[in-house]
């Protein structure tokens, strides 16, 4: 507990925690059936090439999100690439800069160029009034990105996509597990791509997947993952390697038997801190839509730098001193990262509404890993900062830091 400002780490005090704290520390599920899986399949000798445990983990992702296809992928960066490929975009796609950069990333290593586009400063979400802006005679397509498991506004983007013949993916490597308007997150677009990195609640070690209702697409993205082989000695089509490997089906499918437990103290957790930072000047949390299926993988607070009398990256770097890994959740957007920032040196001009989101939200610690009582001390630790923040500055800038 920090009763005064010599007791922050930042100032020579010692730190609240002894060990760190880290936003998305894997969940792990029961090592007991992780074990005996991975022990079958050593016993059956087959690692990958869409084994037994890969087809189990396709198939429940399929009954659990209510699609027709679940595809796993080795990550979700090449399932992503591989369905824009799939998908047939080329020249110009829309997308939010407020992302991982993976998102861009993905489109330009094929040499499509991302267009980014700003995000609406509720929803955080990309706004799709400011998409139909955006389109040219070379724009093939939209990526939207359900940000922090908050879905977008998928209707309007669909409505702008079906009236401007475009195609429609969503990068919902946040979302695995939510629900808009009942439906769940999966199925919406001409694809969904799924993210089951180790720092998800849901992991496979390493692993994603590209979810769809079209036959057609779903068919080449089975070539695409697997070199075109369509059979035996039969290729096909141009493809790359980003099958799932059986190891990694194996943690899918014992995440998935503890999903709802995960979920459960992501939940806790996020009311905990909802609860333990009200009233905090400055400092917001951002909520979640109760009567929808939610993951609840993140807690992200909103800075208010005036009302709180402390920058969001003063209150970042006085919560690592506390050995607190916050993170600034996107930061500083991929439209300032490069190649982008050197393509697109003006782009900024047109993102107010991510600038300003970039430069003021903050990821905190949550999942299994994260127990009550460190979640009631990092509130704690929040709240004396945040109640202290113009105070600490001024102590800062008079220890010439920045």
């Amino acid at each position: 507990m920090k009763t005064c400002l010599d007791d922050l780490a930042l100032l020579g005090g010692t730190p609240l925690f002894t060990e760190k704290l880290h936003v998305g520390r894997p969940n792990i599920g029961s090592r007991e059936d992780l074990l005996r899986r991975i022990n079958d399949i050593l016993d059956n000798r087959w690692l990958t090439n869409n084994g037994p445990y890969v087809n189990e983990f396709e198939a429940r992702l399929c009954g659990l999100l209510g699609v027709k296809h679940c595809i796993p992928t080795c990550n979700g960066t090449v399932a992503l690439e591989i369905a824009i490929r799939a998908a047939g975009l080329r020249g110009e796609v829309i997308v939010p800069s407020m992302t991982f950069v993976a998102t861009a990333h993905s489109l330009q290593w094929q040499e499509i160029t991302p267009v980014f586009c700003d995000i609406d400063p509720v929803t955080c979400n990309i706004d799709p009034s400011r998409v139909e802006e955006m389109i040219t005679p070379r724009t093939t397509g939209i990526v939207g990105v359900h940000l922090w498991g908050r879905p977008c506004d998928v209707d309007a983007l669909e409505e702008v996509a079906r009236a401007r013949n475009l195609r429609l993916l969503f990068d919902a490597a946040h979302a695995f597990g939510c629900s808009r308007k009942g439906r769940m997150v999966g199925g919406f677009g001409n694809a969904e791509i799924l993210s089951f990195h180790a720092t998800k609640f849901l992991n496979t070690f390493e692993g994603g997947a590209v979810a769809t209702n079209d036959d057609e697409l779903a068919a080449r993205i089975r070539l695409m993952k697997n070199f075109g082989f369509a059979g035996y000695d039969n290729v096909i089509y141009i493809g790359t390697n980003g099958k799932m490997s059986e190891v990694s089906a194996a943690m899918g499918l014992t995440g998935l038997d503890s999903m709802e437990e995960f979920i459960e103290v992501n939940r806790r957790n996020y009311e905990l801190y909802r609860e333990g930072l009200a009233g905090v000047p400055g400092v917001e949390v951002l909520s979640y839509d109760g009567g929808e299926r939610c993951n609840y993988q993140y807690v992200i607070l909103r800075m208010d730098e005036d009302e709180a009398g402390i920058s969001r990256d003063r209150l970042v770097e006085s919560l690592h001193a506390e050995n607190v890994m916050a993170r600034r959740y996107f930061y500083p957007g991929c439209h300032r990262m490069e190649p982008y920032r050197s393509y697109f040196p003006h782009s900024g001009l047109l993102l107010a509404n991510t600038e300003r989101l970039a430069g003021s939200v903050v990821s905190l610690p949550t999942g299994t890993a994260v127990g009550t009582g460190e979640i009631s001390a990092l509130c704690g630790l929040v709240r004396f900062v945040a109640e202290n923040g113009a105070e600490l500055s001024e102590r800062l800038d008079g220890t010439g830091r920045a």
